[in-house]
């Protein structure tokens, strides 16, 4: 980005699914005065940095991809890292959208300017101003390492599993990996069969379903290709399965039952061992964290150079990993499954509305947004994947579509009403909030019996949507004015007294 400042209608910050998708939304509304910031050196977003061995999807291919950008190539049903990584790039390179992207530009501030009306964005790379901020960094961006006493001093290499460290040679190595979430799964089969012994730390274990993946033949793919109703077909039936289960999480997790037994037998048909069955069988309801997929999982955990301790990292002395139950092992690299940060984004810090408080400051009683895009406080912001978007068993993408068809709606209310910004009213964003949380009471996220990442620090489910993703699709279908106050150029900003969040 030159160094002098610029002015632009929209800047965008990110550049994986919900940056590139409101890029393409933006061109195709017409609107071509618009950047992409992106921190990294290319696009792809968690698609392009999370690189680990294994690395895959655990939502079908097929339905895993833009509605407007299909692809018929998909190689596998549940495809892998490199090959989604690919797509974005085929996207960026299709709907041109190379000369918008500004590559290697953090965002450090973004700030709205009340009397200019427009927001003021400092980056690693000089200035500039735009009428809209999209937020689209995701919340699957920034790793979350836990503090560990004594981790600075360890000898051997440490890295995150989004951060893996490629020139790291981790053969014959003694590996210890934190956490046994979605990425830690796919991480430890992958390196099991490579390295001299492998710890895995546990402290919740995770409810693992079998993965339905196979090769997608050569003959549907030329068939997707030829008759793309095919493919469109493929899409639909496995979006409606999905719509279908959704009662079961949100409204009777009783439900569930039968899918629970299925993932015992899973566990049981793989580890014959009773002791360490034990150890991984999880004490809470399915579906309170995120149901696994693996066929791998489960028999590498009971290969002879691998050791499952159910027990929390408390703390690293020298070259030796600690346990909080006592356990010690020496080990020669420690690998991070240890999440993201999600409830507290690290944007929150790096964006000021029109009183001057952080996000962060502004949520500080839990995240919230009107109908997951639109906060008080801040005009003219916009997110995707914000507040309340998350899904427990389905696409994200169908989300990210569904929010995109909503900046576009706003971006239309922005030119026919002539205002210079909209900001969401406090009563608004409170009364979606609140019967956002209604609906949660009944989900399994909030009475499955576990601590999740779905939850921040109160205990309040911030993060997952109660409901199918044709109800969020029509929730967001239209901008609704009387949830805004018009801001027009000239006029000074009535900025109502805070209100709290409902907790």
């Amino acid at each position: 980005m030159a160094e002098r400042s610029e002015h632009v209608r929209v800047a965008v910050i990110g550049s994986g699914f919900g940056g590139l998708g409101a890029a393409v939304r933006l061109r195709r509304e017409g609107i071509t005065d618009f950047v992409v910031l992106e921190r990294r050196d290319s696009v792809g977003g968690t698609w392009r940095d999370n690189s680990y061995p294994g690395c895959a999807c655990d939502v079908p291919s097929h339905l895993y991809s833009f509605s407007f950008a299909p692809n018929p190539e998909w190689p596998r049903t549940f495809s892998g890292q490199p090959h989604i990584r690919a797509y974005l790039e085929r996207v960026a390179d299709t709907f041109g959208l190379r000369p918008h992207l500004r590559l290697d530009t953090e965002v450090r501030q973004a700030r709205w300017d009340t009397e200019a009306k427009h927001w003021h964005v400092a980056t690693s790379r000089g200035e500039l101003t735009a009428d809209v901020l999209i937020s689209a960094g995701g919340p699957l961006s920034d790793p979350r390492l836990p503090d560990i006493p004594g981790l600075d001093a360890f000898p051997g290499a440490v890295f995150h599993s989004s951060q893996w460290d490629h020139d790291y040679d981790i053969k014959g190595k003694r590996v210890a990996v934190i956490g046994t979430g979605a990425s830690a799964i796919q991480i430890v089969p992958a390196i099991q069969p490579e390295v001299e012994s492998l710890t895995v730390v546990q402290r919740t274990p995770p409810w693992v379903m079998p993965r339905m993946d196979r090769d997608i033949t050569r003959a549907e793919r030329w068939l997707h290709a030829k008759v793309p109703a095919t493919a469109k077909a493929r899409r639909g039936m496995l979006w409606l399965l999905r719509e279908l289960q959704v009662g079961a999480f949100t409204k009777r997790p009783a439900l569930l039952g039968g899918v629970q037994r299925l993932a015992m037998s899973h566990l049981a048909k793989a580890v014959k061992d009773p002791a360490l069955r034990a150890k991984l069988t999880p004490d809470y309801r399915i579906g309170c964290k995120r149901i696994l997929l693996s066929n791998d999982y489960y028999p590498a955990l009971t290969r002879p150079n691998t050791e499952v301790v159910a027990s929390a990292l408390r703390e690293v002395r020298g070259s030796t990993i600690v346990m909080a139950d006592g356990t010690e092992r020496e080990v020669d690299a420690i690998v991070f499954g240890t999440g993201f940060h999600v409830t507290d984004m690290p944007i929150g810090d790096r964006v000021l509305g029109a009183d001057g408080r952080t996000l962060a400051e502004h949520w500080k009683d839990g995240m919230a947004a009107l109908r997951g895009s639109s906060v008080d406080g801040f005009p003219n912001l916009l997110f995707v994947i914000g507040p309340n978007t998350g899904l427990g068993n389905s696409s994200m993408i169908l989300m990210i579509e569904s929010s995109l068809n909503y900046i576009a709606e706003y971006l239309r209310a922005l030119d026919t009403t002539g205002a210079a910004a909209l900001d969401a009213r406090p009563e608004a964003v409170r009364s979606w909030n609140e019967e956002v949380q209604r609906r949660m009471v009944r989900t399994v996220w909030n009475t499955g019996g576990c601590v999740s990442w779905y939850l921040d620090d109160q205990g309040r489910n911030t993060t997952v949507w109660p409901g199918t993703t044709a109800e969020f699709r029509r929730a967001t279908r239209r901008v609704q004015l009387d949830e805004y106050t018009i801001v027009t150029a000239g006029a000074p900003e009535q900025r109502p007294a805070p209100v709290e969040v409902a907790s």
